[in-house]
Formats: structure tokens, C-alpha cells, sequence
């Protein structure tokens, strides 16, 4: 335990010294100057703080209010040095923030009795506080255990929904990379950036609940296959979101409003502009323009200007304009993760 003593005459020093000296595991560290003790005690956060009142420049009940003003220090025991009779002195003492008083002159039983005292104070404190650290690195132990399985359940969708769609799994992460992308583009925190990069891949989860001779077909569909196509964004929803999980949820609603086109010609409810949920637009900029870049076994791989020229043109009309000048603009970026993420032969 680390003692500071303030006081301005050194007789009195000496003897809080000797006494402090003879209890266990104490050390302490006297000032006669009040102004040298308070920075030393804003530096060195000790266990316990004995002062005098009577000094001069600074009293001792200054130097309680300058003490306890720093929020480290709020807790800290302190017990201020007065005369029995100085009863208006040991109010304002207690206003300020004294824990308890010693009288002068020093008695040295009294004196031993109040520190022990005010160190088992000192030391249920800091027995306290190491729990609540110890219960806080735990609970932060079992949310990041939490969220490890959450991240596997959603890669393990994202997977199933891989093996059954000719869309390769790079560009699930190619598309996840984008909307992160494009989120960090438009100023949006690095949470939801990270959250795009592992909710993103659900977009097309709903493709579990789709035909195998519509998802495989190799040409374009007919009117009637189109319309089952399009329900794999509700069938998506419907699969993730009923989850407590804010990753699975915010999946859900990507999977729902990525087909979303912003003058309200999408599918499956027809919203516009910013009534579709700004993950919905990231994303659906993210896709569409990975699609267009990436061979299918119904058309070839789209060049880069092309599909660059698409984006532009359907700005507030399929796509957010926002969302769009996000990606475009940071074009070295999206050639590297182009080149970072490869489709397999």
C-alpha cells in the first residue's frame, strides 16, 4: 500500500513516517508541499492520502477539492489532519471529499486504528474492481465466442447456398469486400463494415428454396421461371429472420432489399430510393457489378468499362447514385480485391 503524507511541518512527517513505517506491505511518501504532493498523487494513484489542513498557499481542504476533481482519484480513502475543535473545518472537509479525520496531536493508536482502517477500504476496492475486470474479460470471452458461431452458422449458409448455385465462392467474398467497401467509401463505422463483410455473403441464401432446373438453367428464363427466381429474396428473408442475431438479421434484410432498384422497379416490393435500407442498396451495387465482371454459364464475363458504364448509367435509377460513386471511387481498391479473390479453373 502506497501512503502519501502532506504536511507542512517535517517533525510531523517523520513521526506519520515511523508509524506508517510499522504496519505491513506500507510505504510511505511524504511532501511538504501540498502543490508537489498533488502532482505526484495525479501520477502515482495512491492507495491512501493523509493531509494536513493548516499549510500554507494550499489548505488541506484545496487540496481534497483539486484531488478528488480528477475522476481517477474519486474513490481514493483520504483522511485530513485537524484540531478536535475545528468542527466547521471537518465539514467543509467532508464536503469535499475527506473520508475520515485524525486529530492533532497525533495519537499514535488512533492514528494506527484509522489507516488500517482506510487500507482495508483501499484494498476491498481494488479487490472489487479486479472482479469486475476479471467478470468484464469474461463476458467479452463469451460474446466473442457468441459471435464465432454466428460467423460459422453464416458461413456455413453462404456455403450450401454456394453449392447449389453456379455462382462461385469467390464472388461471395469479391461481393462482401465491395459492400465494405462501399460502406467505408460513405463514411460508415468500421462495425458496419465488418458486419457487411459477414452478412453480406446470406444475399442469396434464398436460393435454397429454388427449383434445380431454374437456378442451373443455362439460358435466360421465361416469365413464369423468373417469377419463381425471384421469390429465393423473400424465401432468404424468411430463413434468417426470425434470429437474435444482429448479423443474421441484418442478413435478412439484405437478402429481402437487394433486388430493390431505387426508382422502385425491383422486386419483391417495388421500393424506392431511401425506403430501401441503405445495406440493400450497398449491396445490390456490390452484386451487380461483380455479376457483370464474372463469366456464367450463360454469358461471358462483362470488361471492366462496360460494366463501370452500367453503374453510371443506372445511377437513381437501378442503383443508389451514392452507393455507386462509392465503388467507383475507389477503383485501385476494387482491382485489388479483384485480383485478391479469384475464381478457381
Amino acid at each position: 500500500m502506497n501512503v502519501v503524507v502532506i504536511d507542512d511541518a517535517q517533525v510531523n512527517l517523520v513521526l506519520m513516517a515511523a508509524l506508517l513505517g510499522k504496519l505491513p506491505d506500507c510505504t510511505a511518501t511524504c511532501f511538504l508541499s501540498p502543490a508537489e504532493a498533488l502532482e505526484h498523487s495525479m501520477r502515482e494513484d495512491p492507495d491512501l492520502v493523509i493531509v494536513d489542513y493548516m499549510m500554507p498557499d494550499m489548505d488541506g481542504i484545496e487540496f481534497i477539492r483539486r484531488f478528488r476533481s480528477h475522476p481517477a482519484r474519486s474513490q481514493t480513502p483520504l483522511l485530513m489532519v485537524t484540531a478536535d475543535h475545528e468542527r466547521e473545518v471537518r465539514y467543509r472537509a467532508l464536503e469535499s471529499g475527506a473520508n475520515d479525520f485524525l486529530n492533532k496531536p497525533l495519537d499514535r493508536i488512533e492514528f494506527t486504528s484509522r489507516v488500517k482502517n482506510m487500507l482495508f477500504l483501499r484494498r476491498s476496492q481494488v479487490a472489487l474492481a479486479n472482479h469486475a475486470r476479471t467478470l468484464a474479460d469474461e463476458v467479452r470471452r463469451a460474446t466473442a465466442e457468441i459471435y464465432g458461431r454466428e460467423r460459422e452458422t453464416l458461413n456455413k449458409l453462404a456455403r450450401a447456398a454456394e453449392f447449389r448455385d453456379p455462382e462461385t465462392g469467390a464472388h461471395i467474398l469479391r461481393m462482401a469486400h465491395y459492400s465494405a467497401l462501399i460502406a467505408r467509401a460513405m463514411g460508415l463505422d468500421a462495425d458496419m463494415e465488418e458486419s457487411l463483410l459477414i452478412a453480406a455473403p446470406m444475399h442469396d441464401v434464398g436460393k435454397l428454396g429454388t427449383p434445380d432446373h431454374i437456378l442451373l438453367k443455362p439460358g435466360r428464363l421465361d416469365p413464369d421461371e423468373l417469377v419463381i427466381m425471384r421469390r429465393h429474396a423473400s424465401i432468404g428473408h424468411e430463413i434468417l429472420k426470425d434470429s437474435a442475431s444482429p448479423y443474421m438479421q441484418l442478413a435478412a434484410t439484405i437478402a429481402l432489399t437487394h433486388h430493390e432498384k431505387f426508382d422502385g422497379s425491383g422486386y419483391p416490393n417495388g421500393l424506392a430510393g431511401e425506403n430501401i435500407p441503405l445495406v440493400g442498396r450497398i449491396v445490390a451495387v456490390a452484386d451487380v457489378f461483380d455479376a457483370l465482371t464474372s463469366p456464367r454459364p450463360y454469358k461471358p464475363a462483362w470488361g471492366l468499362d462496360q460494366a463501370q458504364a452500367f453503374l453510371v448509367e443506372g445511377r437513381n435509377s437501378h442503383f443508389d447514385s451514392v452507393c455507386v460513386d462509392a465503388l467507383l471511387g475507389q477503383w485501385d481498391q476494387v482491382l485489388g480485391i479483384r485480383a485478391r479473390f479469384q475464381d478457381e479453373p
